[in-house]
């Protein structure tokens, strides 16, 4: 008999999907957004668990399914909503989709980073409000040409965002993290302290995964030591950041702008203070939205399932 895949949505793109049928028999809960009781309900008995829109898998979760189950793969490079130790506690093999998603996370920090330093949001609102000004010194930006940037967090995404930015004559890179990697200096980054980099840095690129030690970590302190004149761009997770002391940091000049793809709450409610600020470039949680990305998303998800149920090391294993 064939091994049996549940897959915790149809917001799967077929080229996943078909990978997976080519091996076991698989069933899609015929919904996009399924409640979390529509997936417990329909859980146990099955060999894998291909997991969609960050469903928390824990103790609960783990029992419901019961002992049948093998592989956990997670449709996300983010695992924050996976209860790792748990999971490989029980003998279960958990892998996510991190790699092929960095290039177009990347490229979004970079039109983030672009877009907060040229004013873009608030050059529109004044367009759109018939105010465009004529004087030589109207609504002038920041120049990534000769700055400093750096990158908290120089994983695949903040390697591929350096890589990126090096073609805008950034005068130097700087990343901080638990400690100093070949690739930092293979891409001529300087290892520094987080202070370090605040105090230095004239843009400051967050990709770090949400964890207990990043929870939090861009609060009223943090934003203190950064530039007046510094823009903060996050493409990591919303709750790295503790939104009102950002809000309070943009509104009082404490740093010059923001662009955001992720924000906490998710998605912030359309009368949010956050979306009222002209110094803020905000987007829903663009970051992997491309067709090509999330083809190969799908495909490396499922062949976690398909190599953790043949007994191989998953393609990305947590």
């Amino acid at each position: 008999m064939k091994p049996h895949v549940l897959v915790t949505s149809n917001d799967v793109l077929s080229a996943g999907i078909d990978l997976l049928r080519t091996k076991c028999d698989v069933t899609i809960i015929q919904s996009i957004m399924p409640t979390r009781e529509d997936v417990l309900q329909t859980l146990p008995g099955y060999d894998a668990i291909l997991v969609t829109g960050h469903i928390g898998v824990n103790s609960e979760f783990l029992n419901t399914a019961g002992s049948t189950l093998k592989v956990v793969s997670t449709l996300s490079a983010g695992y924050d909503h996976l209860d790792v130790p748990e999971i490989k506690r029980r003998g279960i093999k958990v892998g996510n989709t991190p790699k092929v998603l960095s290039a177009a996370v990347a490229e979004i920090a970079v039109f983030l980073t672009l877009g907060a330093a040229r004013r873009t949001h608030e050059g529109r609102l004044k367009l759109e409000q018939g105010r465009v000004g004529k004087s030589f010194q109207w609504l002038l930006g920041r120049d990534l040409r000769g700055s400093t940037v750096g990158i908290v967090g120089l994983g695949n995404i903040g390697q591929a965002i350096v890589k990126l930015l090096k073609p805008f004559e950034v005068d130097r890179f700087l990343y901080t993290g638990h400690s100093r990697k070949k690739e930092g200096d293979e891409l001529g980054a300087k290892f520094v302290s987080l202070d370090d980099l605040l105090e230095q840095s004239d843009f400051t690129i967050v990709a770090v995964p949400l964890t207990n030690e990043t929870r939090g970590m861009f609060n009223d302190n943090t934003f203190g030591k950064m530039k007046k004149t510094a823009v903060f761009v996050n493409v990591g997770r919303g709750q790295v950041v503790n939104t009102n002391a950002l809000v309070k940091a943009l509104r009082n000049g404490t740093i010059f702008a923001a662009g955001l793809d992720v924000t906490d709450p998710e998605p912030l409610p359309p009368d949010h203070e956050l979306l009222q600020l002209p110094n803020a470039v905000i987007i829903p949680h663009l970051g992997s939205a491309t067709i090509k990305t999330r083809v190969d998303m799908s495909l490396a998800a499922a062949q976690n399932i398909l190599n953790g149920l043949e007994g191989k090391p998953l393609l990305y294993e947590l």
